[in-house]
């Protein structure tokens, strides 16, 4: 079976932010700018074998209670833990965002 045609999930449950990109107000978190970066240029490059949404906990509360992985980790330790990538619904990182290259990585090695 050819794994390299299945379309990976990729999952990306947010912090409370001001809003639903974390890119307003005056101080702007660099992170946010990145993973914002990686995303756009991820739907660029993959079009069509990479799925990726993000959720911000706040406005799609149910997404994460859907998601047992995301909601044991919260449970244990508390919005702490967000943010939380998930590939194909294994968590790959958690605490920070991950570059553009560093989730190309995490894609490539998930089956």
């Amino acid at each position: 079976m050819n794994n390299a045609t299945e379309v990976k999930q990729i999952e990306i449950f947010d912090p409370p932010m001001c809003c639903p990109s974390g890119l307003c107000g005056p101080d702007i978190d660099p992170a946010l700018l990145d993973i914002n970066e990686a995303i756009i240029k991820f739907k660029k490059e993959l079009d069509g074998k990479v799925s990726i949404e993000r959720y911000l906990l706040s406005q799609q509360g149910q997404k994460f209670m859907q998601q047992p992985e995301v909601m044991k980790r919260l449970q244990s330790n508390g919005v702490e833990v967000l943010p939380l990538t998930l590939i194909n619904g294994k968590v790959v990182k958690e605490k920070s965002y991950p570059i553009f290259d560093e989730l190309k990585n995490l894609v490539n090695q998930i089956v």
